[in-house]
């Protein structure tokens, strides 16, 4: 007990698990649309698709300043999502084929541009790499507040659009019919889902921000079938997967934060996939025997002759 009230007081430790959390609560928020809209893998797209942002961020400019590297993981990440759209709409290639196509590329881009400034001597480039694999514990009180206006901004525009987006996701010929724009509000949508993926790189890097964003929605989904309540949990699913991630990894040595945080996400995904009313396996298996035994009772199962 004493050490977890000593963590609680830790300056470190606050700065960390706030930054985990508000990177939990955005990326739930609009992992819900993402899920429901069958968009899961452009989280992995886009957080792929980053890289090579990053890394020509720091050949142009030469500064490894967050904020910095993480504008050229947007510009990057809009040029994937522009390329993705873009390829679905004119071309006969599907939507999860070209996100494929998009996300090796650039991630193989990325990879390229790594190792030409790994070998460069007196390039500096030592830091770059936090963002394959996140580095959570570097997280600094001016990344907090990056995170936190850039996670306001998001959710005003959830609040404002609430009524389009919700609208479009579920009946987007009717959206339409309405004068709503749905390939605009996709765009919107796809945007805000990038720039959530592109403040949670340097937390949990490009190999596992799908899971923050795809992981609290899918947990969410089990428990609820209206979408504010969907939100709603996805976001509490979301902070405290990152609270008590950041918790386990300050009080085990060398547990990296950002993998921890995701096996606590997929540890919540697992208990509601087997345990939630309606929709969990084990409610499903024992409703399913439920019923045998009252077809048995009633003398509703039919007598199979023998030969």
């Amino acid at each position: 007990m004493n050490a977890w009230i000593s963590l609680f007081n830790d300056y470190t430790f606050q700065t960390v698990a706030l930054g985990s959390a508000l990177l939990g609560l955005i990326s739930g928020v609009l992992g819900s649309f993402a899920v429901l809209r069958k968009q899961s893998l452009l989280g992995d797209g886009i957080s792929h698709s980053a890289l090579p942002g990053v890394v020509m961020a720091f050949i142009l400019l030469g500064s490894k300043n967050t904020e910095t590297l993480l504008l050229g993981a947007l510009i990057s990440g809009l040029t994937a999502t522009l390329f993705i759209v873009g390829i679905v709409r004119h071309t006969r290639i599907k939507f999860d084929s070209a996100l494929a196509l998009v996300m090796s590329v650039f991630f193989g881009l990325g990879l390229v541009l790594l190792t030409y400034v790994q070998k460069i001597p007196n390039s500096n480039q030592a830091g770059l790499s936090r963002f394959i694999f996140g580095q959570a514990s570097t997280l600094l009180q001016r990344d907090i507040i990056l995170m936190a206006v850039c996670g306001a901004v998001l959710l005003a525009l959830v609040i404002l659009f609430w009524k389009e987006f919700k609208l479009s996701t579920f009946d987007s010929d009717f959206a339409q019919s309405l004068d709503f724009s749905p390939k605009k509000l996709n765009l919107l949508l796809s945007f805000m889902i990038v720039l959530s993926i592109i403040i949670g790189l340097q937390t949990v890097g490009v190999i596992l921000m799908s899971a923050m964003l795809i992981a609290p929605a899918v947990a969410a989904r089990q428990w609820t079938n209206k979408l504010w309540g969907m939100v709603l949990l996805s976001a509490i699913f979301g902070v405290v997967s990152g609270i008590v991630g950041t918790a386990i990894s300050s009080l085990v040595a060398k547990l990296p934060t950002g993998p921890v945080i995701v096996v606590c996400i997929s540890v919540i995904v697992m208990v509601s996939v087997l345990f939630a009313p309606g929709r969990g396996i084990l409610h499903r298996l024992y409703q399913r025997r439920k019923n045998r035994l009252l077809l048995k009772m009633e003398g509703g199962e039919p007598n199979v002759p023998t030969t």
